[in-house]
């Protein structure tokens, strides 16, 4: 059996799970962040429960759309999602972690890729990409909890 690549990533967020869950389950809230700087989102299908699709057309800031298609595996209110990323390509699995501690929530990504020689090059972008989805995670949260 071929090991996979793997690409972790963690942040703690002042949210309590329920929040910061709902931010990714929230359609409206998760085209907000969803995706490395730069990017708007619109969401074409969202059936938030194991087996549902989720389609979202990405838009780069040079105009570029990418449509992409997953497909839900898990869903476990404010505790955990898996969704297997179909296209447009490199195939992954995406494991969201949701743990409550001291301060918030600790929010895990965990990806499993093939290793492939594009993967494994694209690893530390992908890896940097995602900080940039926490960072655009983060201000939502912000926003969110300034306009209570």
């Amino acid at each position: 059996m071929t090991e996979k690549m793997e690409i972790l990533n963690d942040r703690l967020f002042e949210v309590d799970p329920p929040t910061l869950f709902d931010a990714f389950a929230d359609p409206e809230k998760l085209t907000q962040w969803w995706g490395p700087h730069g990017f708007t989102n619109r969401i074409d299908q969202f059936d938030f429960r194991p087996g549902g699709d989720w389609r979202i057309t990405m838009t780069a800031s040079n105009g570029t759309d990418f449509d992409n298609h997953s497909t839900f595996q898990e869903v476990v209110p404010t505790e955990r999602i898996v969704f297997l990323h179909h296209l447009p390509m490199h195939v992954y699995t995406m494991e969201m972690r949701f743990v409550g501690e001291s301060g918030g929530t600790r929010l895990h990504w965990r990806m499993l890729f093939e290793p492939t020689e594009e993967n494994l090059q694209l690893k530390k972008f992908i890896a940097a990409a995602n900080e940039q989805n926490f960072d655009r995670l983060q201000d939502l949260l912000q926003q969110l909890n300034e306009g209570r």
